[in-house]
This record gives C-alpha cells, structure tokens and sequence, in this order.
C-alpha cells in the first residue's frame, strides 16, 4: 500500500515450461521448514478480467541456487497437499465475508485484543471493552 491510499500489488514474473511469460501476484507467503512458500494468482491489468477469469491458484517455493533466490513447482505430493492446506486456510480467512469489523487487527474476533499495548483496565484504549482504538493497528 503507497502513502495515498493505492494498493500495488507484489508481482512476479514466471516462464512456463514452454518459454511463456506470465505475471503473477501475490496473493501470501510462508515459512514453513526453512522454506518459503508463495500462492499466487494470475494478474491481470484490467481487475474486471481477474473477476471473470478462473481462479487458478499455483503455490511456488523458494530455491537458493548459487546465492540467488529462484520459484521452484513443489514436486513431492505430500508436502504440495500440506502448504496448499496451510495456504487454503489462511486465504480463506482472508477474503471470510463474516469477518469482525470492529476495526481492531490484533483481536481473536471474541473482541478481546491481544494488542501489545502497555495500559490497565481501568484505561479508556478500548482495547478491554472489545473495540481497540489505542492506536496500535496504524
């Protein structure tokens, strides 16, 4: 996100077996086993065409090849269902329609916020009555 307010989506460019180019964003990433994870959808310029277009997740993995970071498919079945599990999760959590909106990012959404704030709760922060507005989430 840029200071005013737009939001510039983390891209990348992969070649296919067959040599093409595409571009791909970055929906999230994982450490997972001294391994990092990437998913990613096919980006598109137009959002609208991103809408109508099918939803073609890939998950990459990092490779370090003589000092230099490379995507890399996940050949092994097993850890491919794993990370794709991790990431169905947590993608799904993301774009959850019955999110809390009470604004607060640290909570746990039983409005209780475990934000890192140093006050008591006698304070008026918000953050005991279920609506953090201490200022710890700007």
């Amino acid at each position: 996100m840029l200071g005013d307010g737009t939001f510039t989506p983390e891209l990348y460019t992969l070649i296919d077996e067959e040599g093409n180019e595409r571009t791909f964003e970055a929906l999230d990433s994982l450490e997972y086993d001294n391994v990092t994870y990437f998913a990613m959808i096919p980006y598109f310029e137009d959002p609208q065409q991103g809408l109508e277009s099918d939803a073609e997740l890939i998950i990459m993995k990092t490779e370090n090849i003589d000092g230099e970071d490379y995507f890399a498919p996940i050949d092994d079945q097993g850890e491919f269902d794993k990370i794709f599990a991790i990431f169905a999760e947590r993608i799904e959590a993301m774009f959850d329609e019955d999110d809390c909106d009470c604004g607060c990012c640290h909570h746990d959404h039983d409005h209780e916020c475990d934000c890192d704030c140093d006050c008591d709760d006698d304070c008026d922060c918000g953050c005991h009555d279920g609506g953090c507005d201490c200022g710890c989430c700007e």
